[in-house]
């Protein structure tokens, strides 16, 4: 565990601010559910919580389906970061953070799908070397939670509108898995 330097006191109401560096730097945005943890030390520990993470393993069954369906990289996120890939990237991929751009399609609540001609978005960090070829976002309840992902790196064909169909629908089955 890293030490910030940074204390704060608990209000009358039990309540503790989470300063603001420390919020953008994690991504925790207001409505953004929280674990709390706690250990015998007296530790309290604030981790964000993933409903897309509860699916995880399911979620990598439903990778290599896609994957072995398509050929594609497949792979499946929370708001924050890749839970599940199936395909050449998984070890570049699995577990790092999304990009920012992924992060603002997913919120956007829209389908993507890269065309032809235009620039690049990147799954993680530029250096992945992984782009977004399609991009569903997983709604649950009325709120976005993740996204299901065709991912290409440059050579591959993209996947046109069996892919967007694809990956509508396993976005579609996961959002109401986890209502379930």
């Amino acid at each position: 565990m890293k030490a910030t330097g940074i204390v704060r006191r608990i209000d009358d109401l039990g309540r503790v601010v989470i300063p603001k560096e420390i919020r953008r730097t994690m991504r925790i945005r207001e409505g953004d559910p929280l674990e709390i943890y706690t250990d015998k030390d007296g530790e309290v520990i604030f981790k964000k919580y993933s409903p897309v993470g509860e699916l995880a393993s399911f979620a990598v069954h439903i990778c290599e389906t896609l994957y072995k369906t398509t050929g594609a990289t497949a792979l499946v996120c929370d708001r924050d970061s890749v839970i599940a890939v199936s395909g050449p990237a998984k070890r570049e991929l699995l577990d790092k953070r999304i990009s920012e751009s992924l992060e603002h399609i997913i919120e956007s609540r829209q389908i993507y799908q890269h065309k032809s001609g235009e620039s690049t978005i990147s799954v993680t960090d530029p250096t992945s070397g992984y782009f977004l070829s399609i991009a569903a976002p997983i709604i649950s309840e009325g709120d976005v939670s993740g996204c299901v992902v065709f991912a290409f790196d440059g050579s591959e064909a993209e996947l046109g509108e069996t892919g967007y169909k694809l990956a509508q629908t396993v976005a579609g089955f996961l959002g109401k898995q986890m209502e379930s």
